[in-house]
């Protein structure tokens, strides 16, 4: 039994192996290598070409800067062909190159240089050449000896009859048997040179994993910035129907309650404590959603910045302030939005909390496009971020745009909060 599966498994191989000439994937790895050996050594030669003169001509820079914008661009022409090449003839994607920052076109092409991806590909180009013209010589000449050698005995007739060209049925029989070695050769070599081709595209056309995870972070970054725009806009959305529509309308009913409350005197006291009670809950009312409104976004944070902002809530701190804004220019909305979040929770912690009767702010940008805050208050200490929901949320406030946030609050006090907001996030 089991040397009838060896047979049938040898058998089967043998088929395999005289069917391969003929077979879909012989001859499409063979169109593969054909196609690429103009485009790869067309692009190999003017991709030398190209680097010859810029390191001939390095000293001079008026030269050089052209000559390397020619060069990249053209590498990433061929880039792109090869790639179309690969996705169109095997199905292949070749992942694209990360994105270069927007700059200038010379800061961009000083940027693109320093780029160890640009060098791969200049790389690839100069190499693809040499595996590309190898690999369809060795292909072209697998099939084509193999076709003429494997018929020489219907057209050797046609070759010339000299005394140099042996006719013996035995030299015929040999390249006979040599051409037909050649031809059933022909896929596999066809299919090696087809890895050798996918083999140096990924290497050094695909990014690296570095390139890749850093492309990633980059992505996440900014569909993290997206989401927190959106949802600041969300915000900002809340606030205004809030302060448009439902806080004029309790505006209006305080106002009606009030003058009912004033004029109607002859009024059953049942009625006109009715009418007193709805008055103080519409004003209570009023009261909180001006709150609720303030916390969602405040309007002042968007008319007038962060400095005046910040004056506001401190005005309205029943502990007493001392505040110092110092900013050159205006910060990022994001940022602006959380160093406003970051004093309101604060002050309301040092009034709340820890009893305090004083509180000292500072905002400054420093030289590093770094927004600092720094709040300290003289009261009772012992604020923990792992115990309450307050601090915990302004740390993720915070960390949302890669900021920082320390505390340190020892049992007694005083505390002081140290919070770093990159203004370049």
């Amino acid at each position: 039994m089991t040397t009838d599966v060896g047979s049938e498994t040898a058998s089967g191989r043998l088929g395999g192996l005289l069917r391969a000439p003929l077979s879909p994937r012989a001859w499409r790895d063979t169109t593969v290598v054909l196609a690429g050996f103009p485009l790869a050594l067309a692009a190999s030669a003017i991709v030398v070409t190209m680097l010859a003169l810029t390191v001939s001509l390095a000293i001079t820079a008026v030269l050089v800067i052209p000559l390397l914008a020619a060069l990249f661009w053209l590498s990433r022409a061929f880039t792109f062909w090869q790639r179309a090449r690969l996705r169109g003839l095997l199905g292949i994607s070749i992942p694209p190159r990360s994105r270069l920052p927007r700059e200038d076109w010379l800061r961009g092409l000083w940027t693109e240089a320093r780029t160890k991806e640009t060098w791969r590909h200049v790389l690839y180009h100069t190499l693809a050449g040499v595996t590309g013209t190898a690999g369809a010589v060795l292909v072209s000449g697998f099939w084509t000896l193999g076709a003429l050698f494997s018929t020489i005995l219907a057209h050797g007739w046609l070759l010339p009859d000299t005394s140099r060209i042996d006719r013996s049925p035995l030299v015929f029989a040999s390249l006979t048997v040599l051409g037909l070695i050649l031809l059933l050769a022909a896929p596999a070599v066809a299919a090696n040179a087809v890895k050798v081709d996918i083999g140096l595209a990924k290497a050094l056309l695909a990014p690296s994993r570095s390139e890749t995870l850093a492309q990633r972070v980059e992505t996440l970054s900014a569909s993290r910035t997206e989401m927190i725009d959106a949802a600041d806009a969300e915000r900002r959305r809340i606030e205004r129907n809030l302060h448009d529509g439902t806080q004029q309308r309790l505006v209006s009913l305080a106002m009606n309650l009030g003058m009912a409350r004033t004029t109607l005197t002859g009024i059953p006291p049942e009625a006109r404590e009715a009418i007193e009670q709805a008055h103080e809950e519409a004003k209570l009312a009023l009261s909180e959603l001006r709150d609720l409104v303030r916390g969602l976004h405040p309007a002042v944070l968007d008319d007038l910045g962060l400095d005046a902002a910040l004056s506001g809530i401190a005005a309205r701190s029943p502990v007493p302030v001392r505040l110092l804004v110092e900013l050159p220019r205006r910060p990022p909305r994001a940022v602006e939005t959380i160093a406003y979040f970051v004093v309101s929770e604060s002050l309301t912690n040092a009034a709340k909390h820890a009893h305090a009767k004083q509180v000292d702010i500072v905002v400054e940008m420093t030289t590093d496009e770094v927004l600092g805050i720094i709040v300290s208050d003289d009261g009772r200490g012992g604020a923990d971020p792992t115990l309450g929901t307050g601090l915990r949320g302004l740390a993720q406030r915070v960390g949302s745009v890669d900021g920082t946030m320390s505390i340190d609050s020892p049992q007694g006090g005083p505390t002081r909060l140290v919070v770093t907001l990159p203004c370049a996030w």
